[in-house]
């Protein structure tokens, strides 16, 4: 569902200086399939999530998704991916609704596709006690479960989450990860960026670490453990980010 070669990712920072971001990085990603980015911080993960969602665009490489190339048909791309990040911003003033159907319009679905899509949604996120409440009035947790509806309401076939948990209570951060659990179950193909190594140990299929914008190991988790002779994916994953400063 998702190929990526060769993406790299170069930013000038200007008098001729350059940081390079994304490094030569390979992968696929099927559907069915939970792939995990895994890093420190400004290793790369989030600008590889933004190259795939179409916000940025590639230095070099290239990005099929469903066959696609996604610098030659960038929209036709984004209809078939759904984008969450932990700080999606919203519009205080519509209730989840409102917020709802206005993202259905912008992907062009007719309204009764939308009410049938709001309903579901609704139901599947739980959301029927604050459906007709403003963002302005939602707790953290609520405006997330509003942040997935948006991303999903055209029933995209990629999801992709950049740290979609961060800063959410525990009840909440649990409800984000049953519904990517869902979305595998439903042959969804899912990139999931997460600081947090018990998530991605319970929901990833297999396991990018990037470092310095590069793919220092690729595998499952129990691949990764037995690499390292750890116990868990945790120190896995300290011990492989010190084998390659």
């Amino acid at each position: 569902m998702i190929a990526v070669k060769g993406l790299t990712k170069i930013f000038n920072q200007g008098k001729k200086a350059e940081c390079v971001a994304v490094d030569q990085l390979c992968f696929e990603c099927k559907r069915g399939e939970v792939f995990g980015l895994l890093g420190l911080n400004g290793a790369g993960k989030t600008t590889t999530l933004r190259m795939l969602a179409t916000i940025l665009k590639p230095t070099s490489g290239s990005i099929k998704v469903d066959n696609i190339d996604v610098l030659q048909n960038a929209e036709k791309v984004r209809s078939k991916i759904g984008f969450l990040t932990g700080d999606t911003k919203l519009y205080a003033r519509l209730t989840a609704k409102e917020t709802i159907r206005y993202f259905g319009r912008l992907h062009g679905l007719q309204n009764d596709i939308i009410n049938q899509k709001t309903e579901e949604l609704s139901e599947i996120l739980d959301m029927g006690k604050f459906i007709d409440r403003r963002v302005s009035e939602l707790s953290t947790g609520m405006r997330q479960k509003v942040s997935i509806a948006r991303a999903i309401v055209h029933d995209p076939q990629v999801m992709i989450f950049d740290e979609p948990t961060a800063g959410l209570d525990a009840l909440t951060a649990r409800a984000i990860t049953e519904f990517i659990k869902y979305s595998r179950s439903v042959n969804k193909c899912v990139i999931f960026s997460t600081h947090i190594m018990r998530e991605a140990e319970l929901l990833c299929d297999t396991i990018a670490i990037i470092h310095k914008g590069k793919i220092s190991a690729l595998g499952t988790s129990e691949e990764l453990k037995e690499r390292t002779s750890e116990n868990t994916l945790e120190e896995a994953f300290f011990k492989l980010s010190k084998e390659n400063p």
